[in-house]
């Protein structure tokens, strides 16, 4: 399985890969380059990917850099004054998903605490001014990590086709439902009916999604689409991919909705592991999800691992969820695992903290492909996808489930999902009763001091 302009053997990690552990400045740069092209092999395109990735920008701006080193100019030239972007604050910007506003607003809250300046900032700008500081640094070819999905690549009727493809029961107005009503009819026979709850359980995305709600729909928004812009492209490309960010942001139900996107050919194969798992247990865990005989294997290293290196020479996706568990040991075994010859399966790791758990584990790091980070719902989506999550939001007034957004749920997609459960809640005891703002603030308040 391959994608379009992508290669099946490439292993090189891209620019946003390798600028995880940090940015090397130009003039350091610019030297090793200018070397090497003195050097008796010559520089190849090879050299200045992988030095795109370590400076943080992109592969046009370090040819740049080399043909103004080669004129004698490795330094970068001075910027004439005004607002600027340090590397602390692009880590926040990365963090934020790359939205701007967000970033704005955790800037005003650390200077109410009187943090600012840990960031490098002695006063907070206005938001055209973060705006323009922020496209200068990307005209001048840095790189944000946060990755988006491309406008127009991916067409609502795929993500359609990946929730239908999931087995959810179809409600008559919109996509379909999780944790609704049982839509069995009351004729039902007891046996009947038991085959159907088997296969209506069967059907829930593995892993287990809870929406707190009867009649809560799954909602295809735009972090949906980068996950599976993201996912589809590891699977083609059969690298190594980490979909990472805070909890609750819905990282493994985009996943989910990703690999049931690939072509029904494809195996998917979905290891779970527990709290801190050992090698012996991943190991087992792996056995298990690649339908190996794991009771006779694993209490034998040598066999359990030809095993698993013969399953994964065949294509297909490895799903390993909650990839924040594992230790550096545990994280080394995959490498190897994925450097045996003849390897042709694609892992996905997935998991809240699940980057900085690969950021200890060097060697594993440099071989993942994809990094994608999961970003918060922007407040000016938030009626929309609500109204899809859930009928009794659709004549709420976007004004107050924009400020229980800012206020509480900050784009959390688990947090709107628990405040909805609490307004249904509210309307099954008083069913007159409108979705106000005080309703809201009854519903966030049940949420308790954490939220």
């Amino acid at each position: 399985m391959t994608g379009s302009g992508t290669s099946v053997g490439e292993t090189v990690p891209g620019p946003a890969v390798l600028a995880v552990a940090g940015r090397v400045e130009r003039a350091v740069v610019v030297r090793r380059l200018l070397a090497v092209d003195r050097g008796e092999g010559g520089l190849s395109s090879l050299h200045v990917r992988i030095a795109a990735g370590l400076a943080g920008v992109t592969e046009r701006t370090v040819w740049r850099w080399l043909a103004e080193g080669r004129e004698g100019r490795v330094e970068a030239r001075p910027r004439q004054g005004g607002f600027m972007v340090g590397d602390a604050l692009w880590e926040v910007l990365t963090q934020v998903g790359g939205n701007v506003a967000e970033l704005r607003r955790r800037m005003l809250r650390a200077q109410e605490e009187g943090v600012l300046q840990r960031w490098g900032v002695e006063a907070v700008p206005s938001l055209a001014t973060l705006h323009r500081a922020i496209k200068d640094e990307l005209r001048a070819g840095r790189v944000l990590q946060a990755a988006r999905a491309a406008s127009g690549r991916v067409e609502p009727s795929r993500y359609d086709r990946a929730l239908a493809e999931l087995g959810f029961a179809e409600d008559a107005d919109g996509p379909p439902v999780v944790d609704g009503p049982d839509a069995m009819p009351s004729g039902t026979g007891g046996e009947e009916r038991h085959g159907a709850v088997k296969a209506a359980a069967s059907a829930r995305v593995p892993g287990g999604v809870r929406l707190y709600a009867p009649g809560a729909r799954l909602v295809s928004t735009r972090q949906v689409a980068g996950v599976v812009e993201a996912v589809g492209h590891t699977a083609a490309a059969r690298g190594i991919g980490c979909v990472y960010g805070d909890t609750g942001l819905g990282k493994t139900v985009a996943v989910e909705q990703a690999l049931h996107l690939l072509p029904g050919r494809v195996p998917v194969w979905r290891a779970v592991v527990g709290v801190g798992p050992g090698l012996p247990q991943v190991r087992a865990a792996l056995c298990e999800a690649l339908g190996l005989p794991s009771g006779s294997l694993t209490h034998r290293a040598g066999p359990a691992d030809q095993a698993l290196a013969e399953a994964l020479a065949e294509p297909g996706v490895l799903f390993l969820d909650d990839a924040q568990r594992l230790s550096p040991p545990v994280l080394d075994y995959l490498r190897q695992l994925w450097d045996s010859p003849g390897c042709a399966a694609a892992l996905v790791l997935c998991g809240a903290g699940s980057e900085r758990a690969l950021a200890r584990a060097a060697a594993m790091r440099s071989r993942v492909l994809t990094w994608h980070q999961v970003s918060r719902l922007d407040t000016e989506d938030v009626p929309r996808t609500l109204g899809l999550f859930h009928p009794v939001w659709e004549d709420a007034d976007p004004a107050d489930l924009g400020r229980a957004d800012e206020q509480t749920a900050r784009g959390n997609f688990r947090t709107w999902a628990k405040i909805t459960s609490h307004v249904c809640a509210a309307r099954g005891r008083d069913p007159g009763a409108g979705v106000d703002r005080d309703a809201i603030d009854q519903a966030c308040a049940r949420l308790g001091p954490y939220s």
